[in-house]
């Protein structure tokens, strides 16, 4: 059976009406049906409880009352709080009750869960839901849901993450080997899997580059040797030892450049 929230239950009797608004008492703040509340707790020392406001009504009397839905915090619900449960995660209950309006503390705000990781400040009125919540039998709709990491566990926006460059995936840092401090100051991050995807991909670089690397040089060789034969014609052989030093010359030149393209070549593939 659904527990019952501490208030001041109301028994349906004839004469009432139903309202559009409701002053919360001692501030400016209006509350209309499919408004979010803040429910003053019967324990003082407990937050207080969250729901919706489906319908206002007032009495004969002018007492006030709220038709509501609650919503439960993690640790309210039968299987207690998780790792993966968020500090201002709640669930949407199929608990409906009627309260008196004075219980209203204040209004906030229960975002979908996809719009709350997407705010860049999080207030004191801020929650999110993504879970329907069955009171009597303690089952949740969605019964499935992504999870992220070596841990496989849901995503608590709490917690920092890294996002792999390669596969996409979100790790938290210390399944991963580091501080949160260190994840912060990452610019790039690659997990186990992809780094060595991608020492691979380097090994596999190294001989697919050279050969292109070759057929330039062997191309720039044969200018070379072409030229070279043009100036045989020309010169005597007293400047045959000139000519050998030139000729050596050029070849280191060559050398040269390929080393460059093939550094060049590596440190892009590096950084995919």
């Amino acid at each position: 059976m659904a527990k019952t929230r501490p208030g001041v239950p109301s028994k349906i009797k004839t004469g009432r009406k139903e309202l559009d608004t409701y002053t919360i008492k001692g501030t400016n703040k209006v509350v209309r049906a499919g408004d979010y509340v803040l429910m003053r707790p019967s324990d003082a020392g407990k937050p207080p409880y969250v729901a919706r406001v489906e319908k206002i009504e007032a009495d004969a009397r002018n007492n006030v009352k709220v038709h509501c839905r609650w919503y439960y915090r993690p640790e309210e619900s039968l299987g207690g709080r998780r790792q993966f449960h968020g500090a201002k995660e709640l669930f949407l209950s199929d608990h409906f009750d009627v309260q008196s309006a004075h219980t209203i503390e204040g209004k906030c705000i229960v975002h979908t869960f996809k719009s709350y990781t997407r705010l860049e400040n999080v207030g004191a009125e801020d929650y999110y839901c993504r879970f329907e919540y069955k009171a009597a039998t303690g089952a949740f709709t969605p019964d499935r849901v992504a999870v992220y990491c070596k841990c496989e566990m849901p995503y608590n926006p709490d917690d920092l993450m890294v996002q792999c460059d390669g596969c996409k995936d979100w790790y938290h840092p210390a399944c991963v080997g580091m501080t949160t401090e260190e994840a912060k100051l990452l610019d790039h991050f690659a997990c186990a899997e992809c780094s060595s995807d991608d020492d691979v991909k380097k090994s596999q670089n190294g001989f697919t580059a050279s050969p292109a690397d070759d057929v330039k040089v062997r191309l720039y060789l044969s200018l070379v040797i072409a030229c070279i034969d043009v100036l045989l014609v020309l010169i005597t052989l007293a400047s045959e030892k000139s000519y050998k030093t030139k000729n050596m010359h050029w070849l280191d030149g060559g050398s040269k450049a390929q080393e460059k393209i093939i550094a060049r070549f590596s440190w892009g593939e590096s950084h995919r």
